[in-house]
């Protein structure tokens, strides 16, 4: 759809929160200086695990200045383990995480089209197999609906959302991000109590050998979002 600058001038208000608040929708690792190259192809699960491990550094160890260019080149790194792994739900979970990141680090208009992009990805991989990762096309798409603004901006739903965030709870009951995130709903919704007792279980989930980094960039998260909490229970 094609926007006037009136138009955009109107809902760049609106356009700067979602760039804001999209910025948390990250659930899994990375490094941008990762090169795919044609020697003897990994499985999905180690091109996957690169993707992670890469995400994990731009989003919880480098600058937010630098964050832009770095998911920019991670997008080709994530095109290419699409490609070479077709029909795997997995790839294009990452994919999606990924192109919700470099969304969120960009802002703007530019941001909504990723995010459509991200929304297909996560929609393509439950066709495939909705219990990849634990569901986590499910905890993805959700976080989008209750991020992204809704009409006439953007896709925004929160009864979509709060239907998404469920079915991935139902796979994946203990998981840091699916409780995390359904936290995060909850508390934008205003129910304080159910967040609470979310983001608590996430902090309880079981540690991920291979996801140090993210579990403890996550754990900062839920607990700068129970600080919030707290405080709106005071006022």
């Amino acid at each position: 759809m094609q926007h006037s600058a009136n138009t955009t001038a109107l809902y760049y208000p609106q356009l700067q929160r979602f760039s804001r608040r999209f910025n948390a929708l990250c659930l899994g690792a990375c490094c941008a200086a990762l090169l795919f190259t044609g020697a003897a192809h990994a499985s999905v699960e180690d091109d996957v695990a690169k993707l992670q491990q890469s995400w994990e550094q731009i989003k919880y160890q480098m600058p937010a200045a630098s964050q832009e260019k770095e998911y920019e080149q991670l997008m080709k790194n994530a095109d290419q383990v699409v490609e070479q792994n077709p029909g795997k739900a997995e790839a294009l979970i990452w994919h999606g995480i990924i192109e919700a990141s470099y969304a969120g680090a960009k802002g703007g208009l530019g941001a909504l089209s990723l995010a459509k992009g991200a929304r297909a990805d996560f929609e393509k991989a439950l066709e495939l197999n909705p219990d990849a990762l634990k569901g986590s096309a499910y905890t993805s798409l959700g976080s989008l609906y209750y991020q992204v603004p809704g009409w006439p901006i953007g896709f925004g739903d929160n009864k979509k959302a709060a239907v998404m965030l469920k079915k991935g709870l139902a796979l994946n009951q203990d998981g840091i991000d699916s409780n995390y995130f359904y936290g995060d709903f909850l508390f934008r919704s205003g129910d304080l109590d159910g967040a609470e007792a979310a983001l608590k279980k996430a902090l309880q989930a079981p540690a991920r050998p291979s996801r140090k980094l993210a579990d403890e960039g996550r754990r900062g998260e839920i607990n700068a979002l129970l600080e919030k909490i707290a405080a709106k229970r005071k006022q």
